[in-house]
């Protein structure tokens, strides 16, 4: 009789014996558990339930619906809300929570709802008992700080079912069917399970920054959640110079063995992480990147093609979405690993923002991110190296606001570019021509007119100095009052057990 065939469990009356490579393997995955865990700083939760959500058509509902049966609590967290059919519908159903005693509470970043809704808007939703806040807005003596950004996206309901995902509320994103207008390309996933709570305290910590902290008592805990499933995941929630994601994305990019298949809205690589990427080509990974074709911020759209042929030289293929527009920031690495968010491959999400993602480890829903991504190709057009290319589409629509990463990725992609010509420590592509034209003739400008009127230099650069200097004197005066109130000493008050 043949013994047990490899791979097989061994019957219940056979002592198994541990062989040397068990035990070396069990290391490995413990220690590349252990590494991923510090990498994210966030812990890997077993028990959860997780659906992924491809869309407005399939986001909004779901969102919705779970709002409609809320018992005790929402907490919603969203870069814009919109005044207009699709917001409203959400007011609306926000509004119905709270006058039937839900405690709802609504997070909105400062900068991206700009525009997007007047007062009347917010006040209708403040009569109605929902608490509003907003992230970040401007101060004086900050001048600087509105450039972090909570560019988070998600939504907790009763403390059992969460959302994250990479998309807003504004009509724009469900696009236009009466016209045949497609929606935006997007994605989310909703969870159900333990990691749940994390979701919860992710939202309380940013709510925190926005005013009076959430009572503890408020928060759910992981081991009061009963498992809904068998999915493992982390909850990632970077906040500015964190970079919890970025670890996590360069260290996949390295252990990816087969594929790794990345969407981004607004990529532009740091040095670092395009490196990883190369390097992962080099030793066989099928690495891919799906952009948008046309964007509607055509300037980081052309910022992130000037970085598209180190990757194409290093055998990276690059694909353009052909739809209206592709917002989602996603991957997935060799059939098992997932990310699905509200970061994208870009400065400011990976050290600027305060940003939420879900890292999921489960080969039945990494198979759902492959076979979606395949259909999102087929609706793509391949990028490949050629001596001239046809300039980037142009966008149209409504701008879709996100000023840091414009300003913080503008300025990395430009410096380098220009760097790299002055030092000549890296060969520079045609793309990066039209970066160096713009950027010379600006310096020209500049140079003229400061000859013309310097007074149109002088002034602004001396405004500019006197207002940084008297917020530094503020910030002088407050550390010395904090000192003064911690007894001299300069250490903080102990934190209440």
């Amino acid at each position: 009789m043949s013994g047990p065939r490899k791979g097989a469990a061994l019957p219940p009356d056979l002592p198994a014996v541990a062989r040397p490579e068990d035990h070396a393997k069990a290391s490995l995955r413990t220690a590349a558990q252990q590494a991923f865990s510090r990498a994210a700083g966030a812990p890997l939760l077993p028990g959860n339930r997780v659906a992924l959500l491809r869309d407005a058509t399939e986001n909004y509902p779901a969102w919705l619906t779970a709002i409609s049966q809320s018992t005790r609590s929402v907490f919603l967290e969203s870069y814009i809300l919109a005044d207009d059919a699709v917001g409203n519908g959400f007011a609306d159903a926000l509004a119905a929570a709270a006058r039937r005693g839900v405690r709802v509470r609504l997070l909105q970043d400062w900068f991206g709802g700009r525009g997007e809704a007047g007062r009347h808007f917010w006040s209708r939703l403040r009569d109605s008992g929902v608490e509003v806040r907003f992230f970040n807005p401007f101060r004086f003596e900050s001048p600087l700080a509105w450039l972090r950004r909570d560019h988070r996206k998600s939504l907790v309901v009763d403390g059992r079912l969460g959302f994250v995902t990479g998309l807003c509320i504004a009509a724009r994103w469900a696009g236009d069917p009466s016209r045949g207008v497609p929606p935006w390309r997007d994605t989310g996933v909703a969870i159900e399970g333990p990691a749940v709570a994390d979701l919860a305290h992710a939202f309380a910590r940013t709510w925190g920054e926005a005013g009076p902290p959430l009572e503890a008592s408020e928060l759910p805990r992981r081991e009061d959640i009963a498992p809904a499933g068998t999915v493992s995941l982390r909850v990632i929630a970077t906040e500015p110079a964190t970079a919890g994601t970025f670890r996590l994305d360069a260290m996949i990019a390295a252990m990816a063995r087969r594929t790794l298949w990345l969407t981004d809205a607004y990529f532009i690589g740091l040095p670092a992480y395009v490196q990883a990427l190369r390097a992962a080509a080099a030793d066989g990974v099928d690495v891919r990147l799906l952009v948008p074709g046309s964007s509607d911020l055509g300037l980081v759209k052309r910022l992130g093609a000037a970085g598209f042929r180190p990757l194409l030289l290093a055998g990276i293929r690059v694909f353009e979405w052909n739809g209206p527009m592709l917002h989602a920031k996603s991957a997935v690495a060799d059939g098992r690993w997932a990310r699905v968010g509200s970061t994208n491959l870009n400065l400011a999400s990976w050290m600027g923002n305060w940003e939420l993602d879900v890292a999921v480890e489960d080969e039945g829903f990494a198979g759902e991110m492959e076979s979606a991504y395949e259909r999102d190709l087929s609706l793509a057009t391949e990028i490949t190296l050629a001596p001239r290319r046809a300039p980037a589409r142009s966008s149209g629509g409504p701008r879709h606001r996100e000023g840091s990463a414009v300003v913080t990725a503008g300025a990395l992609r430009v410096g380098n570019t220009v760097g790299a010509a002055l030092g000549g420590y890296r060969v520079l592509g045609p793309p990066e021509a039209r970066l160096l034209l713009a950027g010379g003739g600006l310096l020209i400008a500049c140079a003229a007119l400061a000859v013309v009127f310097p007074w149109v230099f002088v002034i602004p650069a001396a405004l500019a100095a006197a207002w940084l200097g008297v917020t530094l004197i503020i910030d002088a005066i407050r550390l010395r009052r904090r000192r003064a109130l911690a007894g001299g000493d300069g250490t903080e008050p102990a934190a209440p057990p």
